[in-house]
């Protein structure tokens, strides 16, 4: 965005309106609450080098400011927004009030427009930022897959005591093509790319979903894991009646060890937000779930190219007839670089 570079005039001292002197912000008036002309002199020369700053940033980029201008900039523009408040308490102060509100808007313009994202931010976000982040809420993330599991394992006792309840869950249909002795996914080997690209986006929608329900206070973050964790309990069971056990997770395997942990994440994010909204401590309740949002979708972007290469195994290796040790050993491989990677990698950061 184009930043004007003319010099926006400070209004004049002068002011028809009576102005009592003293050292508060505001002074005392018969007619309303007023600024004092001392207070407003202090900030003038803020105002005046915060505008200096915007018009040597405006020619040249933030790339022009030193870091000691940069940290002067973000203080000077937290310090104006505060004295446009102030500003906007006394009615005739209306001429300072659009000084300040333009120089503001310029600010904040500059400071965010400024902020481009880069080839080099986004590898240092995937190969340092991340596995810090990840190991950071690594309860949220215990959590999420904890109710899975509990639920996984509710599925598969509750089928085994009663085979019928698989039928409740799974449906007539499928069920009917487990007790055939055939897999439900012959069908995704002759249209792989049109699956891989399905799978992709069915992941990350589940994904995406389990995340932003944190904001229902957890509820349905939990329902999203539990729910999941009870139909492969269930899937699992349902195959094992009929001898398919070796074929269902030869097939999970190679790209259930991305998948199904990148959904414990997006569940530890959603469980994240939740924190944040139930319990703020001594932050407002608004603050508190800003922060957890803001650290929760970081949690979350970094589960999208897992879950790509999850949907690209699923289309192209998992349905095909490789050998089941060979499937075995890539979901073994791929399970130990991905453990290597979130708790290994940024070690040497803070």
């Amino acid at each position: 965005m184009a930043i004007a570079r003319n010099r926006l005039p400070i209004p004049a001292r002068g002011s028809s309106r009576a102005i009592c002197s003293g050292v508060s912000i505001f002074s005392c008036s018969n007619e309303s609450t007023m600024i004092s002309t001392r207070w407003l002199e202090k900030r003038k020369p803020h105002w005046a080098k915060l505008e200096v700053l915007l018009n040597q940033s405006s020619k040249s980029g933030l790339k022009s400011l030193s870091r000691s201008d940069l940290q002067e900039l973000s203080l000077l523009y937290r310090q104006t927004a505060a004295d446009l408040a102030a500003i906007r308490e006394d009615r005739g102060s209306v001429h300072y009030a659009r000084y300040v509100n333009q120089l503001l808007v310029r600010a904040h313009n500059t400071i965010y427009s400024g902020h481009r994202a880069s080839p080099k931010a986004v590898i240092s976000f995937f190969t340092n930022t991340y596995p810090v982040a990840f190991r950071r809420h690594l309860r949220h993330v215990a959590l999420a897959t904890a109710i899975f599991a509990l639920a996984g394992l509710v599925g598969a006792v509750i089928t085994y005591q009663n085979p019928d309840f698989k039928v409740k869950l799974l449906g007539p249909q499928m069920v009917e093509t487990i007790d055939r002795h055939q897999m439900w996914t012959h069908s995704i080997v002759g249209i792989k790319p049109v699956a891989s690209s399905a799978i992709m986006t069915n992941n990350m929608s589940v994904g995406f979903t389990t995340f932003a329900l944190g904001i229902t206070a957890g509820i349905g973050t939990i329902y999203m894991m539990a729910f999941n964790g009870l139909l492969i309990g269930v899937i699992g069971v349902a195959c094992y009646f009929s001898g398919m056990s070796l074929q269902l997770w030869s097939f999970v395997a190679p790209h259930g060890v991305l998948e199904l942990p990148a959904i414990f994440i997006a569940g530890g994010a959603g469980l994240r937000i939740a924190q944040g909204l139930l319990f703020p401590g001594t932050l407002p309740r608004r603050d508190s779930l800003a922060r957890a949002g803001s650290e929760a979708v970081q949690l979350l972007l970094g589960t999208i190219p897992i879950l790509i290469v999850a949907g690209i195994i699923e289309a192209f290796v998992s349905p095909t007839g490789l050998a089941v040790p060979l499937k075995f050993s890539m979901a073994a491989a791929l399970f130990v670089l991905l453990n290597v990677y979130l708790f290994g990698v940024g070690r040497q950061s803070p």
